[in-house]
């Protein structure tokens, strides 16, 4: 499973650096970025993409398609379209979303930035963003603080927060687990 972990990442990252020298030389680092942003989105959103995207029953030609008409219908185009159409018709779509993770990253690091992916049970106000950024600050190490918020309500509450290698995790649904492990323990 490590071997095959790391095969994935290797392509992603091959692919996404691709890209980003791309859109680096078409002055078209964000705009990819938000095009990217944006699919990722519609994986979140849709079980019947995220099938789409994941499943090796689908053929090349099938994929392809069905990504082309997404792509459309939600307004993304340029490089990033073209990216995601590739990948397609190479078959490495199973690979995006560590491709879109990958891009991120490269655009982050070369906007100065380090990104912050946090999980709430709710959506976080701006306040709240601001806030955990600022408190985030000193583990960059002289870097701005990007926050990538998601939602998963299965957490419960608190949060968790991922910074490079590094992850917090105070979620109710740990905390919960943690003491029902110390409570099996005590029998």
């Amino acid at each position: 499973m490590a071997e095959t972990t790391s095969i994935v990442s290797g392509v992603a990252q091959r692919y996404a650096s691709a890209l980003f020298e791309v859109a680096l030389e078409g002055n078209a680092v964000e705009t990819v970025g938000e095009d990217l942003d944006s699919f990722d989105g519609l994986l979140t959103e849709s079980a019947d993409l995220k099938r789409l995207v994941g499943s090796p029953v689908f053929s090349a030609e099938e994929q392809t398609r069905a990504v082309s008409a997404v792509l459309a219908r939600a307004g993304i185009g340029g490089q990033a379209a073209n990216f995601i159409a590739l990948a397609a018709r190479n078959r490495r779509l199973f690979v995006l979303p560590d491709m879109i993770r990958a891009y991120r990253a490269l655009a982050a690091a070369h906007r100065g930035e380090q990104a912050a992916e946090v999980v709430s049970a709710t959506p976080l106000t701006e306040d709240q963003v601001s806030s955990l950024s600022a408190a985030l600050s000193g583990v960059a190490r002289g870097k701005t603080i990007r926050i990538v918020p998601k939602v998963d309500p299965s957490i419960i509450g608190g949060l968790i927060v991922k910074v490079g290698s590094r992850m917090i995790d105070t979620s109710l649904k740990t905390k919960l687990t943690s003491l029902k492990v110390a409570l099996k323990e005590v029998r």
